[in-house]
């Protein structure tokens, strides 16, 4: 399934790379809580960027739940800008019990330069990134990005 795009990038335009730090950011959740990067130093990270309207996005949402529930993968969902209205159905219809995270005005999607939907940045306990995709994630991709980052399922 290909991503969902978000529009043109410039030439000069490069996401952090992987073996980078990942930019520190703070984020209101959904229930009006700040949450920041920095809060989860020391455990592997999933960020994953998405959008309601993003069919895969909705697709692998499931799978990424059930990575949160059943390993000590600690995921961050920052949402592509739109309102809570949008968000909350979603979020119940699926049964997301992770973060989900606001970016008013993609401030932090701008930060990360994500360039497609779904995007998901994984950073280790040292604050760096390790690994990241652009796409749809199917559960052996993310069963083997676990296993390269040390998380037993």
């Amino acid at each position: 399934m290909a991503a969902c795009t978000s529009g043109p990038i410039s030439a000069d335009e490069v996401a952090p790379r992987e073996g980078a730090i990942a930019p520190p950011f703070s984020l209101q959740n959904i229930d009006g809580e700040v949450v920041n990067l920095a809060d989860f130093a020391g455990q592997t990270v999933m960020l994953n960027f998405w959008a309601t309207w993003c069919a895969p996005c909705r697709f692998e949402m499931p799978d990424i739940q059930d990575k949160f529930e059943t390993t000590d993968l600690k995921v961050l969902a920052i949402n592509f800008d739109e309102s809570e209205d949008l968000i909350h159905p979603f979020v119940d219809e699926l049964g997301l019990t992770f973060p989900i995270l606001l970016d008013p005005g993609a401030e932090i999607q701008k930060l990360y330069q994500v360039r497609g939907y779904p995007t998901s940045v994984f950073i280790n306990g040292d604050g760096i990134v390790q690994i990241m995709h652009i796409g749809f994630i199917d559960e052996s991709q993310l069963d083997g990005y676990l296993q390269e980052l040390g998380i037993s399922n």
